[in-house]
């Protein structure tokens, strides 16, 4: 019994050590974020939209596990908004007040032991639909991934698109169906408007990609997969998972996967593509390869 206990006290001892070890080499970042109206063409139609730093999907946070993240949101808008920071454990102050229009606030996000893709959103449904963004842990300046390190790593923002004003509807109640989706912005090519734009994404023979996929789509779960090509599921909503392999990917709303996929078929363009499981119009983004083996 007594050296089961001592044998105890040595792993907790080791653990914390290995957590001063990992998070004594923490950083500080900082992200200025405009709430803004913008105006935007889709579906062959203009219309303003509430945006951050005037793009839409928002700007991306990087940082990396046991970092803390200052967030200054300035909301320039005309309705007060809160921000939700979806997936981070530790309490947020200020996370349930509304910023009003003209004043500004400062989130203190302090991450812990979070690795993999989390994102960040207007609290309000009519907000949320423009205003999000993906957050980015990586792993800790001394850490590895517990996997083949990829080539290089991609976000993937699914989203929704809907013809009405959404700034003027009423704050309380959710958008209903959209009238497209979008892979990082785009609609594809799918929604009858020569205009529409095509998300791109090249890649190199045999090069491996870590996808961070958000489903960002009010209300939807959403169905993602390239045509001839398989994934490796390795994250899920900010942690490590056990691998997985999958043909196309089943997003529900508002989670986030990190998955491996391996550009591994002959040279050429393969559609990728999402669409909502309750039925719609698929949206399509296009997976270019640049180079062959040898």
């Amino acid at each position: 019994m007594g050296s089961q206990k001592q044998g105890i006290i040595l792993w907790l001892s080791g653990l914390l050590l290995l957590n001063i070890f990992l998070f004594s080499r923490a950083d500080v970042h900082s992200y200025e974020f405009f709430l803004q109206e913008s105006e935007f063409t889709k579906l062959c139609r203009t219309k303003n939209i509430l945006t951050v730093n005037g793009s839409f999907p928002g700007p991306e946070i990087r940082a990396r596990r046991g970092d803390t993240v200052f967030v200054n949101v300035h909301n320039q808008g005309s309705h007060a908004v809160s921000m939700e920071w979806e997936g981070v454990k530790e309490s947020i102050a200020g996370s349930d007040d509304l910023i009003q229009p003209r004043t500004n606030f400062t989130y203190e996000i302090k991450l812990s032991d979070e690795i993999g893709t989390l994102w960040w959103h207007a609290k309000s449904a009519w907000a949320s639909a423009t205003v999000h963004g993906s957050f980015v842990i990586l792993p800790a300046a001394n850490e590895d991934y517990p996997f083949p390190a990829p080539t290089s790593d991609q976000t993937i923002i699914l989203g929704s698109w809907f013809r009405q004003e959404l700034t003027e509807a009423n704050e309380t109640i959710a958008p209903g169906a959209a009238d497209a989706y979008t892979i990082n912005g785009h609609p594809g090519d799918t929604y009858g408007c020569r205009n529409d734009t095509i998300y791109h994404q090249q890649v190199d023979y045999q090069s491996v990609y870590l996808l961070r996929i958000v489903n960002a789509a009010v209300n939807e779960t959403m169905m993602l997969s390239i045509s001839y090509h398989s994934f490796t599921i390795i994250g899920q909503n900010g942690a490590y998972t056990r691998r997985s392999f999958a043909n196309s990917l089943r997003i529900a709303p508002g989670q986030t996967l990190d998955v491996l996929f391996c550009a591994n078929q002959n040279l050429g363009h393969y559609y990728m593509t999402a669409r909502p499981s309750s039925g719609g119009r698929v949206t399509t983004g296009i997976i270019q390869y640049t180079t062959t083996g040898s």
